[in-house]
């Protein structure tokens, strides 16, 4: 089977995948083999491969945000059939015995293993996941739309959680790539008004297409302060901004997992019990609970089609900010690419 396949972490422009011949995986006890119909591409893999984040497996085929059929099981499984569509998030597999997993917090798991970090990923035409960390997906949800929800749309969906937005609030977005524009989907359906903060002049009109009640750069004055903040930017300053934007006894919540050092800064930001908080990882809970609300609230996600070849080139484009929505790597489609139909 054909792989992107990271040897060596190094700067995306130095195109460090390498697209490889590989054997099909076959699958251990516990285990699924899907053929891989399109995968995600996201910030994260851009972190592993430029090494801002560990891989402990080298080489290591990334993507994590896997969509696909399962082609043949493994000794044990019992819940899945041959031929089922099936997706796969960044978490891979945890303990099951640790008081994070036994207290529904699954993603702080000190054991937990993640889809191509530790685990080999997405960008391949085949994968084998662990049976009880893959996930149904909804019919009538086409492939290359349910691909950003694995990631993309349930960690901002987790950061909206964590950030306590209140029944009609203002929640401002930091930063509007892929993740940023599923939330300001589900945020407004939830009844929040959205302000997106983006240095991007593309990003802030994608926003305001999506219903953004206001798009502007960190340097604009925001019409009003905010009862929550998500900050999806990678930049430590940004957490400032965030900060100074939010009202007494609001939350901010970082959401991405890599984050530059945040500035020194001065008491008065936090003080007025403002919160600061991180997203780390999800649950499969989450995951569960995203896939039914993007049924019910007929979420799309825009997307952009790249080959398995173009995946360095994909990297690239969201390290310069030159995408608007979300990448996703096709590899054989499923469906007539239709976003899913709205539940009475």
């Amino acid at each position: 089977m054909l792989a992107q396949r990271l040897k060596t972490p190094k700067p995306i422009e130095q195109r460090p995948l390498v697209l490889e011949e590989i054997p099909i995986p076959e699958p251990a006890v516990r285990q699924v083999r899907i053929r891989i119909h399109a995968c995600g591409v996201c910030r994260t893999d851009l972190h592993l491969v430029e090494g801002e984040i560990a891989t402990p497996k080298l080489p290591i085929t990334p993507g994590h945000q896997i969509v696909g059929v399962i082609d043949k099981l493994g000794e044990g499984v019992a819940e899945w059939k041959l031929g089922e569509r099936v997706g796969v998030p960044w978490l891979g597999g945890t303990c099951g015995q640790c008081s994070y997993c036994r207290s529904e917090k699954e993603n702080l798991c000190e054991g937990a293993t993640f889809t191509g970090q530790h685990l080999d990923g997405g960008f391949a035409e085949y994968t084998v996941v662990r049976s009880d960390f893959a996930h149904r997906l909804p019919e009538g949800f086409d492939d290359i739309y349910a691909a950003p929800l694995l990631c993309a749309g349930v960690i901002g969906y987790r950061a909206l959680k964590l950030a306590k937005v209140p029944e009609g609030g203002k929640v401002g977005l930091i930063g509007f790539g892929a993740s940023a524009h599923i939330t300001l989907q589900v945020a407004r359906a939830l009844g929040a008004e959205v302000f997106v903060i983006s240095r991007n002049p593309r990003h802030q009109e994608h926003a305001r297409r999506l219903g953004a009640v206001w798009a502007g750069s960190a340097e604009d004055e925001l019409p009003a302060k905010l009862d929550s903040v998500v900050n999806f930017a990678p930049a430590g300053e940004t957490v400032i901004t965030a900060l100074k934007a939010l009202r007494k006894g609001g939350t901010v919540s970082c959401a991405g997992i890599h984050m530059s050092a945040i500035p020194a800064m001065d008491y008065q930001l936090i003080y007025g019990e403002r919160k600061l908080v991180s997203t780390a990882n999800s649950t499969r809970a989450d995951v569960r609970e995203l896939l039914d609300l993007a049924v019910r609230i007929s979420l799309r996600p825009d997307v952009e089609l790249f080959s398995l070849t173009e995946t360095n080139e994909t990297l690239l484009r969201i390290k310069t900010g030159n995408l608007v929505g979300a990448a996703v790597v096709s590899l054989g489609l499923r469906g007539n690419l239709q976003a899913p139909e709205q539940k009475p």
